[in-house]
């Protein structure tokens, strides 16, 4: 989508209402002894709750984060919010060694224990179940040029700084010099369910959807989309997490309920099976190879 999609998007899943932007990342399959596929749900993080005892789940398994610092603090630098039309991406999906995650720390996997785990991070995908699940992490670069909303490969307006974790990300460049959000996202991918299958030769069964069973070609993409001033506000402001706005709680930003944000939905345009058992993952029939 081109242009200033904060003005052209009817709805938003997101919590806050004035948040149109994209947010993407591959999806994660578990691949059978037998050869088949099977997609993996996602489910929430369970640190966003619920309204209630009655009130239905949040629907999707991605949490995105703006940060101006670190979890601490906001810090004293000013925060230039991305513009209408900006994009980027972040990792790769031709990365098939250990070094690619190596120069980007911002791109890791937790293997969870709990659905509350945190840390424990690896370059790689988990070599063995995870009790709860497993949590993709996307950090993105927070260094722009400060002037091309995007670039032939979606990353060279862009300076990577991250010192991986929530930690704030190092000094700009002289070529990138203006600081923007910390952008991060966590997505949940429930795979317990799949813990009984895992092969009894111990190798690690699950794949992204490009055909990565070793994790380290994951990769995210982003297209602003915040309408008007509101992520500016945001930046400009001292609050932190729900302090900005959430039910109940009166904040720089706008919220909406759970039942409101599940309420938004795309029409499913995919005429290719994707769910269920399937003998090859989507894209990859009769031997045609699609990279995301």
């Amino acid at each position: 989508m081109q242009g200033d999609i904060g003005e052209k998007g009817s709805c938003t899943t997101c919590a806050y209402t004035e948040d149109f932007s994209n947010y993407w990342t591959a999806a994660l399959y578990f691949r059978h002894e037998n050869g088949s596929y099977k997609r993996v749900p996602q489910y929430a993080n369970a640190q966003l709750g619920t309204e209630g005892r009655d009130a239905p789940d949040i629907r999707g398994g991605m949490t995105i984060y703006y940060t101006q610092k670190d979890f601490e603090s906001n810090g004293d630098q000013y925060i230039t919010a991305f513009q209408p039309g900006f994009r980027m991406t972040v990792g790769s999906p031709t990365t098939d060694t250990i070094q690619g995650p190596n120069a980007q720390p911002g791109l890791r996997y937790t293997c969870l224990q709990d659905i509350l785990t945190r840390g424990s991070e690896t370059p790689g995908l988990p070599s063995k179940p995870c009790p709860a699940g497993i949590m993709a992490i996307h950090h993105f670069p927070s260094c722009w040029d400060g002037r091309n909303l995007d670039s032939p490969d979606h990353q060279s307006h862009m300076y990577n700084t991250d010192t991986g974790g929530f930690r704030n990300a190092g000094p700009c460049p002289i070529s990138h010099p203006v600081r923007v959000p910390q952008l991060a996202y966590e997505t949940m991918w429930n795979t317990s369910g799949f813990n009984n299958m895992w092969p009894k030769d111990g190798s690690q069964p699950f794949v992204w959807s490009y055909m990565d069973s070793k994790g380290y070609g994951t990769h995210a993409d982003y297209v602003f989309g915040w309408k008007g001033d509101s992520l500016q506000r945001a930046m400009n402001d001292s609050c932190m997490f729900h302090r900005c706005g959430s039910p109940g709680i009166q904040g720089v930003l706008k919220t909406q309920t759970v039942a409101e944000m599940n309420h938004c939905s795309v029409k499913n345009i995919v005429t290719e099976d994707t769910e269920g058992w399937l003998s090859e993952l989507p894209g990859h029939q009769a031997g045609i190879r699609f990279q995301t």
